[in-house]
């Protein structure tokens, strides 16, 4: 997993005429993102160097990169992911985990049976949600809890029988 990057943040649009944009994070709030100073944007292969981050009060940021110089730049920004290397995160503690250690993990049951596979992972509010796919394309969630996902690891996801939907 060492050469695995780690989506922290993602440009949702400019904010006023200077160059500034506005971010939805993933991850621990602002202060996740004020140790990095330089982020990939998304699949380009281009380095965003990071000037100046604040709280927008509403769960996101603003933000200020160094290569991004008007209102015009960063509107070509929206929809950018901003990834770092998973080298670069801290050392996670016991039960401690990021959502990106969970997709694409294959799901079972606690007797082995193929459910299907991680393809997302939420946090609405009250819990962590992993949303799995099954091999017909349909979908379905379960809650993060030691009672539907009693344990998983780098190869598998087990659930509870009782909380597959069939």
């Amino acid at each position: 997993m060492s050469d695995q990057s780690v989506t922290l943040a993602a440009v949702t649009g400019a904010h006023g005429v200077a160059g500034e944009v506005r971010l939805k994070l993933f991850g621990e709030g602002v202060d996740a993102l004020t140790p990095h100073k330089s982020f990939n944007a998304g699949d380009s292969g281009r380095a965003l160097t990071l000037v100046k981050i604040r709280s927008d009060n509403k769960g996101g940021a603003i933000a200020r990169f160094a290569e991004v110089k008007d209102r015009t730049s960063a509107e070509q920004l929206r929809g950018t992911a901003l990834t770092v290397s998973r080298e670069a995160l801290p050392v996670l503690e016991e039960g401690e985990f990021y959502y990106s250690d969970l997709l694409d993990l294959p799901v079972v049951t606690e007797t082995g049976d193929a459910v299907g596979r991680v393809c997302a992972v939420e946090n609405f509010g009250a819990t962590d949600i992993v949303e799995i796919e099954k091999p017909d394309g349909k979908k379905f969630m379960v809650p993060l809890t030691e009672q539907a996902v009693p344990e998983w690891d780098n190869e598998r996801l087990v659930v509870s029988a009782d909380f597959v939907d069939s």
